[in-house]
């Protein structure tokens, strides 16, 4: 049974690994939850609360990060909420092309968004582009934040290893 949970386990972190670039994939609170359980299984021998805390902490700030980056950037630009639901609505059409579409769904969601609100194209192009950046930017605080989390599970089992 240990075995079964401990593959579980590891499965949630690489999910939430992936998770941290697929926009619609929960990957911190994957990744939190498979540590969690490796740290529940082991009786918290290796983790315990503390890192768990710490790890949490980590999650927390990551996500609150990637949340406000992407509605900062397209804030900054004065986006229409036309521009905002685009760039959404985009962003879940463009799942089902890979990276390219990843890329490129928000990009021209907030474009079509901002130009059905009434702006020039110019002016929808630089609200697309803003929103974008905050994507970009979002996801590398969150890819940076679940490669901590990692990073601090295995500390956290290192300095835990006993005689």
């Amino acid at each position: 049974m240990r075995a079964l949970l401990d593959i579980v386990a590891v499965a949630l972190i690489v999910l939430g690994l992936a998770g941290a670039i697929i926009p619609t994939v929960p990957g911190i609170p994957l990744i939190f939850i498979g540590i969690w359980l490796i740290a529940g299984i082991d009786h918290y021998h290796h983790l315990g609360y503390g890192w768990l805390v710490a790890i949490a902490a980590v999650g927390a700030v990551g996500l609150t990060i990637d949340v406000l980056a992407g509605v900062l950037g397209v804030k900054r630009a004065g986006a229409s909420t036309q521009a905002i639901l685009g760039a959404l609505f985009g962003t879940v059409v463009g799942l089902f092309f890979g990276l390219p579409g990843l890329l490129l769904g928000p990009f021209l969601g907030s474009v079509l968004g901002e130009l059905t609100a009434g702006s020039s194209v110019l002016r929808s192009t630089n609200v697309a582009i803003n929103a974008w950046l905050g994507l970009i930017f979002g996801t590398i605080v969150k890819l940076a934040s679940s490669l901590m989390m990692v990073a601090l599970l295995g500390t956290a089992w290192w300095w835990n290893r006993g005689p």
